[in-house]
């Protein structure tokens, strides 16, 4: 069994792009510059955009953080998104979600310049990936096909198995999966309503879970020598922990792994790579690699 570490690997990403933006720099090239808007004081999000903030000085970016109480009006959060597109010196941002009800998340992220959109979630960004045409592909899914592709996970005719079918995750993934230049697999998506779900996950050969229920995948749904890719992370009560709980993935690790050829922990398997990934279309986006 390979354990795949996505800390690591996101390492590894953030010192290479490191060392391409100092190349740009030297050559009198401009610093990719992301922009980051957060409403609200929501705990998760407070700490994905200070990670985000950090892998910005990591890779060596020019970082902005953009804050608003909740009351904010969707029209003035519109007007703060119709500046940033408007802003030469912005790469590209983001709109952290969720979003107070009052506001239509859809509505935002429509606003948003598709050029800049590095969060990859803008129907026209969607669309393209959907046919195979270069974009910004949003970052969790960017993120395992780089997992699967720096840790030869073979995925060209083998039966991958996706457990969930959000906007965010399942759909691109299973998008992703079937296309030739990324996946190559036999895709087949499950969800709550899946009458044969076990029996789908029992002959894959890739499983990727994200369907929001700890421990949910066990061992009696993997086929010896499966890749697992964990995407859960739920916040579940530990007394034992100074914190009162801890992160768990939608696998039961323990019992899943010895069945494994390959398989992400959680923490420190996806979620280190969606970062990393936002950081890796930040970069495309400041070298105008998709759209001009």
């Amino acid at each position: 069994m390979v354990l795949i570490d996505g800390k690591a690997t996101a390492a590894q990403i953030k010192a290479e792009i490191k060392e391409e933006v100092d190349r740009i720099v030297s050559n009198g090239g401009k610093r990719p510059h992301l922009a980051a808007i957060l409403v609200g004081h929501d705990g998760g999000s407070e700490t994905y955009v200070k990670n985000k903030v950090l892998a910005c000085e990591a890779c060596g970016f020019q970082s902005t953080l953009i804050r608003f109480e909740d009351d904010i009006t969707e029209e003035a959060l519109l007007a703060e998104v119709d500046r940033l597109n408007c802003d030469e010196s912005v790469d590209g941002f983001i709109v952290q979600l969720p979003l107070p009800k009052h506001i239509s998340e859809q509505k935002v992220i429509e606003a948003i310049d598709y050029r800049k959109d590095v969060d990859g979630f803008h129907p026209i960004n969607v669309g393209r990936m959907a046919i195979g045409l270069p974009c910004y592909v949003s970052a969790t899914p960017k993120g395992i096909l780089e997992l699967l592709r720096r840790y030869n996970v073979p995925t060209s005719g083998r039966k991958c198995v996706i457990l969930g079918r959000s906007n965010i995750v399942g759909k691109p993934m299973a998008q992703l999966m079937m296309q030739k230049q990324y996946g190559d697999s036999t895709v087949t998506v499950c969800h709550s309503r899946s009458a044969t779900l076990k029996k789908e996950c029992q002959e894959a050969d890739i499983i990727i879970a994200a369907i929001g229920k700890p421990g949910f995948l066990t061992a009696d749904m993997v086929k010896p020598g499966a890749a697992i890719i964990d995407v859960g992370t739920t916040r579940v009560p530990d007394p034992s922990r100074k914190s009162g709980f801890r992160l768990s993935g939608d696998v039961d690790f323990e019992h899943v792994a010895p069945l494994c050829s390959f398989i992400t922990p959680v923490p420190g398997g996806v979620g280190p790579m969606t970062i990393c990934m936002l950081m890796q279309n930040t970069l495309s986006a400041a070298k105008k690699e998709f759209y001009r």
